[in-house]
């Protein structure tokens, strides 16, 4: 078995590192978090002209139909840089959920523009509760005429206010399992407005978004009435792994700096490094980043080969990088001393950028419960498979 990536997917990586190393430098980093809109409109273009908006959109609607292994190689480089834009929210949130519809006319009508970098989108799913299922959804979309009207509240709405379409999650049914649906709203519609959050992370800004009496066509509709949670599902899993991308990449260049500092700070006339202690905290990095690496790695190439085992991969993967990724970033503010936690060093970018992510879309005690109901329910399904022969004996 082959381990390693291949030439396109190394070039891939590489390509990204280059982009982010010249482009998202802590300098610049800095300074669109002092910005209004928190990123740069010239630097989205140049991603869209690298086909990176495009990177998962099939290529019937100018995307690459590249996989979710590329889309993690990306996203760990962003996390390494501390990239501030609404990539994540754009290409994972929004386009993942029109993409995972399946429906025709509307992929035709909304992937081409946010492949060429022209549309921006995201998600609006989190209200009061991080239950990560249908009963979080208490926005209310009622039918009236041909349309619907939205009213209700949604928080941490990833870069709202500079999004195009916000896809928004809205309780159309209080009976059955699900009960929501999936809608796609201009991110100007009469009657919604926003207030931005303060984030600990400055580089993903989000917003909290009140729909007063949104109104909005039938055409507005992704996928079927009542059934939304068939799309959302797939899109918090692929979210969940993400993430988890986003802060390996962190956590590998807190690890990064930490190594870089150990041999060059100096301490009883000798580099810090040549202390066991420190010796031992680095390896200890060392240890979580690659076990991370591996995990996400693996969960990514689960969900493109279509494994059974894919979506057990992927809660695996976001309960251990998240807690992983705590450790490292945490560790590597102790190697650093002092200077690690004041504003002007640099790690702090770093550190904030795993801690954003590690409660979103499910953090490590939910998805190690996720994990053990897969389990339980692969094993119950693997004893009635077992017992079904002796029955029909």
């Amino acid at each position: 078995m082959d381990f390693d990536f291949t030439q396109e997917q190394v070039m891939l990586r590489d390509l990204t590192r280059e982009f982010m190393t010249r482009e998202s430098t802590p300098r610049a980093v800095r300074s669109f978090m002092e910005d209004e809109r928190g990123f740069s409109d010239a630097t989205w273009q140049q991603l869209a002209e690298m086909g990176l908006q495009g990177l998962t959109i099939d290529a019937g609607y100018g995307g690459q139909g590249l996989g979710m292994v590329e889309l993690a190689l990306v996203l760990d480089e962003m996390g390494r840089a501390a990239y501030p834009a609404p990539f994540f929210a754009t290409v994972v949130l929004g386009a993942g959920a029109i993409a995972a519809s399946g429906q025709a006319n509307q992929m035709a009508r909304y992937l081409p523009d946010i492949a060429a970098g022209r549309t921006r989108a995201t998600l609006a799913l989190i209200e009061n509760a991080l239950s990560w299922t249908p009963s979080m959804v208490d926005l209310r979309a009622e039918r009236r005429g041909d349309g619907y009207v939205l009213s209700g509240v949604k928080r941490f709405v990833p870069f709202a206010h500079v999004a195009d379409l916000i896809v928004v999650v809205a309780r159309t049914s209080s009976t059955g399992a699900d009960g929501t649906t999936v809608f796609v709203v201009p991110g100007d519609a009469a009657g919604l407005s926003q207030k931005p959050n303060v984030e600990m992370d400055r580089t993903n800004r989000t917003s909290t978004l009140t729909f007063d009496n949104v109104t909005v066509g039938e055409d507005a509709v992704l996928g079927e009435v009542d059934h939304g949670w068939a799309i959302i599902g797939p899109v918090l899993e692929r979210a969940a792994l993400a993430a988890a991308a986003e802060m390996l990449g962190a956590s590998r260049r807190c690890m990064e700096m930490s190594v870089e500092y150990a041999k060059v700070r100096q301490q009883f006339g000798q580099p810090i490094g040549m202390f066991q202690a420190i010796k031992h905290a680095c390896s200890e990095m060392l240890l979580e980043v690659e076990n991370s690496h591996g995990a996400t790695y693996y969960a990514a190439w689960a969900m493109d080969a279509g494994s059974p085992d894919a979506s057990l991969a992927a809660s695996a993967a976001k309960a251990y990088v998240g807690d992983a990724s705590r450790k490292v970033c945490g560790s590597s503010i102790q190697v650093h001393g002092g200077i690690g936690f004041t504003w002007e060093y640099d790690l702090h970018l770093y550190f904030k950028r795993a801690k954003h992510f590690e409660p979103l879309y499910g953090d490590a005690d939910y998805h190690r419960e996720r994990a053990l109901q897969l389990v339980l329910a692969r094993e119950a399904a693997d004893e009635s498979q077992k017992a079904a022969p002796a029955l029909t004996s």
